[in-house]
């Protein structure tokens, strides 16, 4: 049936821009990628370990990350930076340790910087991560996601769509359920649209969260 595409992949080189910039030898490729989903997981696991917030969400909105001969440049897009800025060098520090040793890189530097993002919500990952944390909390399923798009509303986007696949409320069978508010036009490459697809683990099996955010036509 319809051929479907990664919104982000499909729109490279007009309004989306690449999350890696490195240029590496074609034989060195796959270690490099190894390398950034290793920083990633790091970062990832590292803010889980000392999140502090009590809705349950991480805030990283995205991982950037550039790479030169003698340095690893890695810019952290957070919406809720509090809990990395409250003694920040310190922690900063500890997570650079910490990916160091996760990727012994010799001779190169590794600079770790945070940028707030100004409204968190308006990003499909942190809001997945809130979807996720009401479903954990065995919140109905519809309940969380008229939630999610009333916090998107509130980040002036122009359209949302949310979609829930696997066996939800715990029923036997599992299901795709979706709801959408404004409008999502994939087909346009103009339009930018930010997208995320994020697992879920809850008590009676994984379920799958996607979320396609329309911010603006370029």
């Amino acid at each position: 049936m319809g051929q479907k595409i990664n919104p982000l992949g499909f729109r490279l080189g007009t309004t989306q821009s690449h999350h890696s910039l490195w240029f590496t030898q074609p034989k060195k490729y796959s270690q490099g990628l190894q390398e950034d989903k290793k920083i990633r997981d790091c970062i990832k696991n590292y803010v889980q370990k000392y999140m502090k917030i009590s809705s349950g969400v991480e805030g990283i909105a995205r991982i950037e990350i550039q790479k030169r001969i003698d340095l690893i440049q890695v810019i952290i897009y957070m919406g809720f930076p509090k809990l990395l800025i409250e003694d920040k060098p310190r922690r900063v520090e500890e997570l650079r340790m910490s990916i160091q040793k996760e990727l012994n890189c010799g001779n190169r530097k590794l600079n770790i910087a945070i940028t707030r993002i100004s409204n968190p919500y308006g990003h499909p990952n942190i809001l997945a991560e809130f979807i996720a944390g009401q479903l954990k909390n065995r919140v109905s399923f519809r309940k969380a996601m008229k939630k999610a798009i009333e916090l998107t509303e509130q980040a002036n986007t122009k359209g949302i769509q949310v979609q829930i696949a696997g066996r939800i409320d715990g029923k036997e069978i599992a299901r795709v359920e979706w709801v959408r508010e404004g409008r999502v036009p994939l087909q346009t490459i103009e339009a930018k649209i930010d997208y995320c697809s994020y697992t879920v683990r809850t008590i009676y099996g994984v379920l799958g969260i996607k979320i396609w955010i329309f911010v603006n036509e370029e």
